[in-house]
């Protein structure tokens, strides 16, 4: 069973996702009301996926985001938030955001978010993605964490990259490629070195910006 964390200021609204994921068989091991304590329940509950408002009183989504990425976590990040501001989305997915969803998607929606970023894939609302990509091709690049040697990406890394960008976990596009699966998390490794990208979403942003990606 996927075992997940809600973080959101408003209790009546973590009860409600909570009640809503137990009917979809999955497991909330853990509530936050902002950053500083989602820090603390996530390291205890050790979920596979974090469901994180953004707007939130002292710390929010933004600062925890920030946090987990300095403090190495791995845990994926879902954004669930009602703002679909531009610059909020490009905010949260630069900061390490795995996936980004507005509150007024359904159940089924939501399920399926959930268990795409906890095998490892990538997803955006596709209300925003339009947007998204428009301003993530006007806007400044995304900042690199080393050398960008994008010329050096072979024919087969392209591939697993423009998968990933579909939002495809390591297991899908294995099976997609008919590679095996370590195969594909060593064509990622080596994508994420050569595009200067920290993770699996700032390497398709990096991507876009340089026209690696259609």
């Amino acid at each position: 069973m996927t075992r997940v964390v809600v973080v959101d200021d408003q209790t009546l609204v973590r009860q409600g996702i909570r009640g809503l994921l137990d009917l979809a068989g999955i497991d909330v091991v853990g509530e936050a009301g902002d950053g500083a304590e989602a820090l603390e329940v996530i390291a205890e509950a050790r979920p596979d996926v974090v469901l994180l408002d953004l707007r939130m009183p002292r710390h929010d989504g933004i600062w925890a985001l920030k946090r987990l990425r300095e403090e190495g976590s791995r845990v994926p990040v879902l954004v669930l938030t009602t703002f679909n501001d531009d610059e909020l989305v490009l905010e949260a997915l630069r900061a390490g955001a795995r996936g980004y969803l507005l509150k007024d998607v359904t159940l089924d929606q939501l399920t399926r978010a959930v268990h795409t970023l906890a095998a490892g894939g990538t997803l955006v609302a596709p209300s925003i993605t339009d947007r998204l990509l428009r301003a993530v091709r006007d806007g400044p690049p995304p900042a690199a964490d080393g050398p960008v040697r994008i010329e050096d990406l072979t024919g087969r890394e392209r591939e697993v990259l423009r998968l990933v960008a579909e939002g495809y976990s390591n297991r899908e596009i294995a099976g997609v490629l008919h590679l095996a699966e370590g195969t594909v998390k060593n064509h990622v490794s080596a994508i994420l070195v050569k595009l200067g990208a920290r993770d699996r979403t700032n390497a398709v942003l990096r991507a876009l910006h340089e026209g690696v990606l259609p």
